[in-house]
């Protein structure tokens, strides 16, 4: 089953649809007690990912299910195409006290600051920046195949997790960034699609349904 697709912003106007219809969700399934809430939790952990990302971001988010052997596999998703270009960010970023973007903390803020950057219209250039910084940050979590098609090429967190867990005794503050998230905790999976033309994250969850 999947849900109506709604268009999120990056301010707090959203919110309240994507909490509504992650409620509606749960209880189509009878999803209730620990499941219900941490269904919740990672929708929330979903919104505090694109707020403030971007000055006029907008993106679809939904979510939709899948019957397994083991449960339900509930998806909360975010897609979103690009739609800023360099001009734009430099402008945003020159007003910043800053004047750099500081949201790289944490794995979520690592996750929001890919998605930020892979928004971008860049140039040939700007998008092998961005696979080189995706690669300098998350290549314990790359999945990829020479010959794979451009959705088969993902980030995921399950596999982050279990390269990391070889090399914690040197990647130290990576590993304490895992045994803090949140979603890390909560999740069962998180992916990220890093396509063209487009940007997906997926949060999964297995949860029990009577």
């Amino acid at each position: 089953m999947k849900t109506d697709v709604i268009t999120i912003n990056s301010n707090l106007e959203s919110i309240d649809l994507t909490l509504e219809m992650e409620e509606k969700f749960a209880a189509y399934y009878g999803i209730t007690g620990r499941d219900a809430l941490h269904l919740r939790l990672l929708t929330e952990e979903m919104n505090s990912m694109i707020h403030g990302i971007l000055e006029e971001f907008t993106g679809n988010f939904w979510l939709e299910s899948e019957k397994t052997k083991k449960g339900l596999l509930c998806r909360i998703c975010l897609s979103a195409e690009k739609q800023l270009n360099k001009k734009q960010e430099s402008h945003m970023l020159s007003v910043a006290s800053s004047g750099k973007n500081e949201n790289a903390k944490g794995i979520m803020g690592k996750i929001s600051e890919l998605l930020r950057r892979s928004l971008q219209t860049a140039t040939e250039e700007d998008d092998e920046f961005l696979n080189d910084m995706a690669d300098a940050w998350m290549s314990s979590g790359s999945i990829r195949n020479s010959f794979a098609s451009p959705g088969e090429a993902y980030w995921s967190l399950q596999t982050y997790r279990n390269n990391i867990s070889f090399q914690k005794h040197v990647k130290e503050e990576e590993w304490d960034e895992l045994e803090k998230s949140i979603i890390a905790k909560l999740a069962d999976e998180v992916k990220v699609w890093l396509d063209a033309d487009t940007t997906k994250v997926v949060i999964e969850k297995l949860v029990s349904i009577p």
